[in-house]
């Protein structure tokens, strides 16, 4: 009769076999025969022996935990996106029998992540963000401990898994300039997210492939406040701008909320496109075009990713996922 509460020793006892032996068949280190390694591997599976996480991670000098590390200052609408994150991410750990250990990191303040490091809690790390300058990193390089970035970064050596977002934001912008929307505004957050880099460059090189004039006076950039969402909003439609183009789903919620404070119209009016869709956009009216990104793939992709990296695996120091543009009324 199969028993999931049978322990190391009953194995032992049952084969004629040292526990030492039946820890080694299990992890797969140390000396010990094929025949031996054989014996103790087809009873446990004909038992269906469950070993113990905590047995089972001292055999392997593992702790079965993973750190996901997520910033302090980020904004409401960001939390969806970390929720799905985390729901792949803790998917895919559990699968492998790992659990997952919160981290919640400060700027410029890298002391909680430095102790779960230092205190060996965790056999690997998920940076749920990046910056451009970024401590986390340069600590975790450091420490020679596995990770992975769900965000592109500019620090070598650095496994990431990120959305093609250069890509997206450069096919989203074409399409609005084919479009006959010639006087697009682009209004974004803090440059110090490598994220905001890439979709800034998507923007200028759709410009350069579609042979269009970039107006320069329409951008503006590191909008880190409501106040300066609304005076940029201000002076773009005092520019003459066809096109409102936000950098992400926070700033494009403020962007709306100015827009019907002033009783501007959209689409008619001017048209509005985001380069991050979220449950911030879904359910405004008119509909917002948008990039599609699904942030529990995301997760899941930097889980498997990390658990490679922990098992001693090669894998692609970037990786980048799929998008999809989503044209809806706003753009009409």
């Amino acid at each position: 009769m199969k028993n999931n509460a049978i322990t190391i020793a009953d194995v032992a006892e049952a084969l004629g076999v040292s526990k030492t032996t039946v820890s080694r068949a299990i992890s797969g280190k140390g000396r010990i025969g094929a025949a031996t390694r054989k014996r103790v591997l087809d009873y446990i599976e004909e038992h269906d022996y469950k070993p113990n996480v905590i047995a089972k991670g001292l055999a392997q000098s593992k702790t079965y935990n993973l750190c996901v590390v997520i910033p302090e200052n980020y904004a409401l609408v960001d939390l969806p996106f970390f929720q799905e994150a985390l729901t792949g991410i803790q998917e895919i750990a559990g699968m492998h029998e790992y659990d997952i250990l919160l981290c919640i990191s400060q700027k410029d303040d890298v002391a909680g992540l430095e102790r779960i490091v230092r205190n060996r809690k965790v056999d690997g790390i998920v940076l749920l963000r990046t910056s451009l300058k970024d401590p986390q990193i340069e600590l975790l390089l450091k420490k020679n401990i596995p990770f992975v970035t769900t965000g592109s970064t500019t620090y070598k050596n650095v496994k990431q898994v990120d959305n093609d977002h250069l890509s997206a934001c450069r096919e989203l912008t074409s399409i609005l300039l084919m479009r006959n929307m010639k006087r697009i505004a682009l209004l974004g957050g803090s440059d110090s997210f490598v994220v905001n880099q890439n979709r800034w460059k998507g923007y200028q090189e759709a410009y350069i492939q579609t042979g269009s004039e970039l107006a320069e006076e329409l951008v503006f950039r590191n909008l880190e406040s409501p106040a300066a969402i609304d005076a940029a909003v201000e002076a773009v439609l005092e520019k003459g701008a066809d096109c409102i183009l936000c950098m992400d789903d926070a700033v494009c919620g403020q962007v709306l909320r100015k827009l019907r404070q002033k009783e501007v119209r959209v689409p008619q009016d001017i048209k509005i496109a985001s380069f991050y869709n979220s449950s911030v956009l879904e359910n405004n009216i008119p509909s917002i075009t948008s990039l599609s990104f699904h942030a529990r793939e995301l997760g899941m992709e930097a889980c498997r990713n990390l658990l490679a990296q922990i098992e001693g695996e090669d894998t692609e120091e970037l990786t980048l996922l799929s998008y999809e543009v989503v044209l809806k009324e706003s753009t009409q």
